[in-house]
């Protein structure tokens, strides 16, 4: 029956339907078979909602009739504005892993260990933050935060981050590409097109390695960072011409659209003048910041942030711990030279690049097989049975790659191990991300930042204790326990909020 003895909505009720609502206040279960549509929704109602092209599937959210509305955007357009807001995801830890490449020079120059460099190096923070969207905008809102980067000198001395974390803390967390992408497309595409956008983000911090460390073995480390400066500058351009307001106040009646056009509302918009006025159908500056403490305590999204967080943040210890694996003579590391080093990047890059296309079309079939067996209705705890692909592969990657690294296997095996780690990670992110959006209809902001926050606090850590511990204990020993620890946190949580999912997001979802 899907469900429909609890989740069908009255008859009584129909008529009062707001079509633009609905879907937030079913978070988590949408109808998205037509057919489906008219035995829940009554044939009124059916016949007024708006579907794809083909027919085949019940838009949400529903768009309007106005061509100011971002889900009636051509494709082009939209397609653009995920293109800069992924360039815009990469800057963060494209920067920050900078140092990494030149990780051997700064700890020769400063005569001093690579430990002490990668500690040094290593993140401590980010500073949650979405209100800034709703009140000034996201254009002047990454315009902003991007232009700030460009403001403090690059390659300083021993801590290449040091340039005001705050700033690279808020600019990672309002980078929230998750709201632009539900802003933007309709929720059948929501999943393919978070794929492409936790692509961005994912890669960045081995794209710096791959590429500057071929130029950091020939030369000094500060143009590695010149560059890095660059590419913020561009990114800052590419917002400033390119980029659109995707905020769209469905849910308010009359619906405000701002003045849009001209240089002068562009400036405006830019500015964060046009949000401002904005801002007052929105929620207000109380309700924004105690909606992340209001949010994080539910447990459908409590136990999935903890299992994100070990599962990304032991990934994040392989990017920056394997430079030193890499790098120092046997019997701690292969010795590799700088050139092979920076070489070896390039495998978690292709692995994140075949991560989004396996995870797209998976992502696809899996809720396109359960709509069909749910007769037309989705529900949110099915974007997890694509864990269930991830965690085998998350084990197979690390206990791999700890094999390699205690035993100097084969470049094979190293590659191998690194790779699939990579991929097991791009595939579970995109099912955590998807998951919570849909749970959260209302707050996709406050989910990136959560989620952001919770991959931070997983991994900041992990390059104070994976050497020491690889050194004494040895590496399959070290990465053997972290795939355990994610496994049996997969095993407690996923199965459970399966069975269970509904039941908490009816008891516990905000509406």
């Amino acid at each position: 029956m899907s469900g429909k003895v609890e989740n069908n909505v009255k008859k009584e009720d129909r008529s009062e339907i707001n079509l633009f609502t609905f879907h937030e206040q079913q978070a988590g279960r949408l109808i998205i078979d037509p057919a489906e549509a008219k035995i829940e929704l009554g044939e009124v109602v059916a016949a007024k909602l708006k579907l794809t092209e083909d027919g085949t599937k019940v838009l949400w959210p529903q768009p309007t009739d106005s061509p100011r509305d971002p889900q009636n955007w051509s494709t082009r357009r939209k397609n653009l504005q995920l293109f800069i807001i992924t360039l815009a995801a990469v800057v963060p830890d494209f920067d920050s892993a900078i140092g990494i490449a030149g990780l051997f020079g700064l700890a020769k120059q400063y005569d001093t260990t690579v430990g002490a460099i990668n500690n040094l190096t290593s993140k401590v923070g980010r500073i949650v933050c979405r209100h800034v969207d709703q009140t000034t905008g996201s254009p002047s809102n990454l315009v902003l935060v991007s232009t700030s980067r460009l403001g403090f000198p690059r390659g300083m001395y021993l801590c290449p981050q040091s340039q005001n974390i705050c700033c690279h803390a808020v600019f990672e967390c309002i980078l929230c590409g998750l709201y632009v992408v539900t802003d933007l497309y309709p929720f059948h595409l929501q999943a393919r097109k978070l794929s492409i956008w936790t692509m961005g983000f994912i890669v960045s911090p081995f794209l710096s390695p791959f590429a500057f460390g071929f130029l950091v073995a020939r030369t000094t480390w500060r143009w590695a960072y010149g560059i890095g400066c660059l590419y913020s500058l561009i990114v800052v351009l590419l917002i400033i011409f390119f980029m659109e307001e995707t905020i769209y106040d469905r849910t308010v009646k009359p619906i405000p659209e701002a003045p849009t056009g001209g240089l002068k509302n562009r400036i405006e918009a830019l500015i964060g003048l046009t949000g401002a006025k904005m801002s007052k159908y929105r929620v207000s500056w109380a309700e924004s910041i105690l909606t992340p403490l209001n949010m994080v305590w539910r447990p459908h999204l409590l136990i999935v942030l903890i299992f994100e967080a070990m599962l990304f943040g032991f990934g994040i210890g392989i990017n920056v711990t394997n430079v030193v694996f890499l790098g120092s003579p046997p019997p701690l590391g292969y010795g590799f030279s700088e050139f092979a080093i920076a070489g070896s990047y390039g495998t978690p890059i292709v692995s994140a690049i075949l991560g989004e296309l396996i995870g797209r079309y998976t992502n696809d079939w899996i809720m396109n097989v359960c709509v069909r067996r749910n007769n037309g209705v989705f529900e949110a705890e099915s974007r997890l049975w694509a864990c269930y692909l991830a965690i085998p592969l998350y084990i197979c990657g690390f206990v791999v790659l700890g094999a390699s690294f205690q035993h100097h296997l084969s470049t094979v095996a190293l590659v191998f191990g690194w790779g699939i780690a990579e991929l097991s990670i791009m595939i579970n992110t995109v099912a955590v991300y998807a998951y919570c959006s849909d749970v959260f209809p209302k707050h996709q902001g406050e989910v990136s930042a959560l989620i952001n926050l919770a991959r931070t606090l997983g991994g900041f850590s992990v390059a104070y204790f994976q050497i020491p511990w690889s050194l004494r204990y040895g590496a399959i020993q070290t990465f053997g326990v972290e795939a355990a620890i994610v496994t049996g946190l997969f095993l407690l949580f996923v199965p459970f909020l399966q069975v269970k999912g509904r039941y908490l997001r009816e008891r516990y979802s905000m509406h």
